[in-house]
């Protein structure tokens, strides 16, 4: 195996048992770090400090996810006008936060044959949320009940920045320069 020390200093490729009797007279610990590796390596480290810095890297890499939640809306077919823009208000202000958003429209008993009620005002939700939000999930039933999902739109900064970089590194290649024949 090829044993390497805390600070980088390399021993080269020693027999396991040298390995070791080389960690104990330093005081510390045979770690391997890439079992995958020919030969495979071992660092001669402090074994609980390597534990407490793997631990903190995970903590550090667990910060910084982004956990994305699913907020829904309720409406009915007969949902009023303010009713309706009082949820679509909130729906606003949620994917505006990064949360994606369930838009349901709940059906009782005799509604169930005016689904394009509830269809209307799925479409006008869509409408509304277009400049901040997409469509996840087309409408769809499902019992008695219809939904749609909406997720938080990207940056458009970033898009009209990558879309203006690939159109800048087509003009050099294309046919915009004179004949030079």
């Amino acid at each position: 195996m090829r044993v390497v020390g805390e600070d980088g200093e390399q021993f080269g490729v020693l027999d396991t048992r040298e390995a070791i009797r080389t960690a104990r007279e330093r005081g510390m610990d045979l770690v391997e770090v890439a079992p995958n590796a020919d030969p495979p390596v071992c660092k001669i480290i402090d074994f609980g400090k390597f534990q407490y810095e793997q631990k903190k890297k995970a903590n550090e890499a667990k910060k910084k996810q982004v956990i994305i939640t699913v907020k829904e809306v309720k409406f009915r077919p007969g949902t009023d006008v303010h009713d309706y823009s009082y949820r679509m208000k909130h729906a606003r202000e949620w994917l505006s936060e990064g949360d994606k958003v369930k838009a349901t429209i709940w059906f009782r008993g005799r509604e169930m044959t005016q689904r394009e009620l509830g269809a209307r005002i799925l479409e006008q939700l869509e409408k509304d949320l277009a400049d901040i939000g997409d469509v996840e999930m087309r409408p769809r039933m499902e019992g008695n009940q219809m939904f749609t999902i909406f997720a938080p739109r990207k940056h458009k900064g970033s898009k009209d920045r990558s879309h203006e970089s690939g159109v800048r590194s087509s003009e050099p290649a294309g046919g915009n320069a004179s004949p030079s024949s």
